[in-house]
C-alpha cells in the first residue's frame, strides 16, 4: 500500500496572495490544490484577504492563472464577500459566477472550515 494514497485527505486551501505582488505564491496555492484534486482528495479552496484581488483577475479567460482557477472550479467555495468589497472586486468575481462568502460576519469563516474537519493551508 502506497502511504501517500492510503488516506484520503481533507484540506482547505486559502489563497490569501494578491497574484499581481506574488504569482509564484498563488500559483502554488492553487497548483496545491489540483494536486489535492487530482489525487481524489476532500478538497476546498477558498479565496481570502488580497486573494479576491486574485480571484477577480484570473476570472479574465487571457489570465495565466485562469485555466488552473477554472479547473478548481467545481471544488472552490468561493471569495469572501467582506474582503471582496473592500477590494473593489465584487463585480469581476461575480460575474465570473463565483460565490461570496460572509458566514461570519460578511467573511469567509475559517471556523466552519476546521468545524468541518478541514485542514487549512494558507498561501
Amino acid at each position: 500500500m502506497n502511504s501517500t494514497t492510503a488516506i484520503r485527505q481533507k484540506v482547505a486551501v486559502v489563497i490569501f496572495e494578491d497574484a499581481s505582488r506574488d504569482l509564484a505564491r498563488a500559483y502554488r496555492g492553487l497548483m496545491t490544490a489540483v494536486e489535492f484534486l487530482e489525487a481524489g482528495d476532500d478538497i476546498t479552496v477558498v479565496y481570502d484577504g488580497s486573494g479576491v484581488d486574485t480571484l477577480a483577475a484570473a476570472s479574465a479567460s487571457d489570465h495565466q492563472l485562469h485555466p488552473l482557477v477554472e479547473k478548481l472550479r467545481s471544488v472552490t467555495l468561493g471569495a469572501c464577500g467582506f474582503c471582496a468589497k473592500a477590494h473593489g472586486v465584487v463585480e469581476p468575481i461575480t460575474a465570473g459566477g463565483w460565490p461570496l462568502l460572509g458566514d461570519y460576519k460578511g467573511h469567509a469563516s475559517m471556523r466552519r472550515l476546521v468545524v468541518e474537519g478541514y485542514q487549512i493551508l494558507t498561501f
